[in-house]
């Protein structure tokens, strides 16, 4: 809003309380837009050399103020994304791998253009279904299913936390698999001889508690994407019950969404 309008919004003469509020209120919400750019501009690679263009530039481009651009990389670098060098500039410090939400795939085969998935197995055995998860995965209330929880590493680093509940009779047969370095998803279709159909999901933000935190190695209190997910079978069966905790500073959740008619 240009500074005439704010005026003659607050009103004429030497400038008030409320038209400073304004400015700095215009300067916040110009600041967060632009961030929004730069965090899609620089989580798809478009600065090759690791470095942003200079604040003079940056505000040239995106025709935004020079105390705009440096609270839009304020914000950048409390997200962990960038880090300001002196005598170098702002430059790319983390990236965020993206996790298609358009097709049903494990995360080793969405992750691996990016390198390699590993998972470090903390527990697993057969455990009594509690009552939602008896419900959702169709067996007796209190029946035993199995459970396994996993730390999901890309090249090495923490990336989620997957706690899995399987229906014991198709579960049972993956205590010998390789759950270290094979998705869930692959060892289903392998074991019961049948694709993978479809996947109800349910996508939110949530405070990392202390023991997700810790396996993490996130802050505590940090917001992880949480992602519970119910597979099924081919034939209808649900036989994958998940939830899913990622970190939310190397993940990026995408998909192609078409509008029905």
């Amino acid at each position: 809003m240009p500074t005439d309008r704010i005026r003659d919004h607050v009103g004429q003469g030497a400038p008030t309380v409320a038209a400073h509020r304004t400015r700095r209120r215009l300067r916040a919400d110009q600041a967060r837009q632009l961030a929004d750019l730069l965090r899609r501009q620089l989580l798809s690679g478009c600065f090759p050399s690791g470095t942003l263009p200079h604040e003079s530039v940056l505000a040239a481009d995106y025709r935004a103020s020079r105390n705009a651009v440096r609270q839009a990389l304020d914000l950048l670098r409390a997200e962990g994304l960038v880090e300001r060098l002196p005598g170098v500039g702002t430059v790319v410090v983390a990236e965020k791998y993206p996790h298609g939400l358009d097709r049903l795939m494990g995360l080793a085969e969405t992750l691996h253009e990016h390198g390699r998935v590993t998972n470090e197995v903390r527990t697993v055995g057969p455990v009594p279904a509690p009552g939602p998860v008896a419900e959702r995965l169709r067996v007796p209330p209190g029946a035993d299913v199995l459970y396994i929880e996993r730390l999901r590493l890309l090249n090495g680093l923490p990336l989620s936390l997957d706690l899995t509940y399987l229906p014991l009779d198709i579960g049972s047969s993956l205590l010998g698999c390789d759950l270290e370095n094979t998705d869930v998803f692959r060892l289903l279709e392998d074991v019961t001889g049948q694709r993978l159909g479809h996947a109800e999901i349910t996508l939110e933000a949530v405070s990392a508690d202390a023991h997700s935190a810790a396996v993490l190695q996130a802050p505590r209190g940090a917001a992880v994407l949480m992602l519970e997910r119910l597979t099924h079978l081919a034939d209808g069966r649900p036989v994958d019950l998940e939830f899913i905790r990622f970190r939310g500073d190397r993940i990026t959740m995408s998909g192609l969404l078409r509008r029905c008619r």
